[in-house]
């Protein structure tokens, strides 16, 4: 049996703390570090035993590879150091603060043979993995529609930052979408373009973003992404992923191709009811739900990465690479940017050093 890879998770916050729970309970990691600046979280943290340590210095040497959870402007120098110390990195999403921050961490990566992921964990659900079989009975891509409406709760704007640029749906929760269609889908998405309002809540910010893709073989899609708006419709309430938000089991995504169609999370699927042409008049058979496994996909993700950094032989083909993250980010930053200009953007035309706002 091979031995626990020796981890080290940076930073302690929201996000940190998931990882620091799947990494207890891994089999696969030995968490050796935990590092946390502030000192009263870490104070805290080590009450219950933790590993906690205030810098990088202070990580014991035997630490082979490091998860990366501090605020987004912290991802660049931090993977640099990480990566100098010659340990794997995953690194939260967004990879970086721009584009070109985020693809010179994949070179810098590249160049020491180091492996480099973003997380992008709901890539690890067994119905993630499936949906890109299920779509392909459904012919060629037509369109995709999804809905992405969460009410947060008031006191979730407490925090000044969360009323500022680049803290709205917009920045905060698209770029999940984006790699989740990048990975479900093997046609990229070219252009974007993007509506915004900040009716319901009156923020500086916006509240709610309408987006509308265009895929490299001509398909389209749309996403409408709000936290003013109750829904039952979004990825974690439609998987139960996340214990802090109610789930609901409804579909929050539907595509449509030219043999019929896929209901997402449920992979409800519609297809051809006999082997004549498939048009209108005729009624499409529905294909129940299948059933999957409830899984932790932070831990999933957790197994796979400390495969993949334990041994330089093993491939992953679920996981985020950077380059994989860095395609998402572009995205996003496009749809940002097309907000702010209120004109289509292509993906390549985003200037590398825009931060979205």
């Amino acid at each position: 049996m091979t031995a626990p890879l020796p981890l080290t998770i940076i930073g302690a916050g929201s996000i940190g703390q998931r990882h620091i729970g799947v990494a207890q309970d891994s089999p696969a990691v030995d968490l050796v570090a935990i590092v946390e600046p502030d000192e009263t979280r870490r104070g805290d943290l080590a009450q219950h035993g933790l590993p906690m340590v205030a810098h990088l210095e202070a990580v014991p040497p035997e630490t082979r590879a490091a998860i990366i959870a501090t605020p987004t402007p912290d991802h660049w120098q931090i993977t640099m150091d990480c990566l100098d110390r010659g340990w794997a990195v995953l690194v939260e999403k967004p990879t970086a603060h721009t584009v070109d921050a985020a693809q010179s961490l994949v070179d810098a990566a590249t160049a020491r043979g180091l492996p480099f992921f973003t997380g992008h964990h709901r890539r690890c659900h067994p119905f993630t993995i499936a949906a890109r079989d299920h779509l392909r009975d459904i012919g060629d891509l037509v369109g995709v529609q999804g809905l992405w409406s969460l009410r947060k709760h008031a006191s979730y704007y407490n925090a000044e930052w969360r009323r500022k640029p680049g803290a709205g749906p917009l920045m905060t929760n698209l770029s999940h979408e984006v790699d989740l269609l990048r990975f479900l889908l093997t046609d990229d998405i070219t252009e974007v373009t993007t509506l915004l309002s900040s009716a319901r809540r009156g923020f500086e910010i916006e509240d709610t973003a309408a987006v509308a893709l265009r895929f490299s073989d001509g398909a389209l899609g749309s996403i409408l992404m709000s936290d003013a708006g109750a829904s039952p419709w979004s990825f974690e309430s439609g998987s139960y992923e996340n214990p802090a938000i109610a789930g609901s089991g409804e579909d929050y995504l539907r595509f449509t191709g030219t043999a019929g169609a896929l209901s997402f999370p449920s992979l409800t699927r519609w297809g051809p009811s006999d082997a004549d042409e498939i048009e209108w008049s005729k009624p499409l058979q529905r294909h129940a739900p299948v059933p999957f496994a409830r899984i932790d996909p932070i831990l999933e993700q957790l197994t796979r990465f400390a495969r993949v950094a334990d041994d330089a032989n093993v491939e992953d083909d679920v996981l985020c690479t950077g380059a994989d993250g860095v395609k998402a980010l572009e995205i996003t930053m496009a749809a940002a940017l097309s907000g702010r200009l209120g004109q289509p953007v292509r993906a390549g035309d985003v200037p590398g050093d825009f931060t979205g706002v």
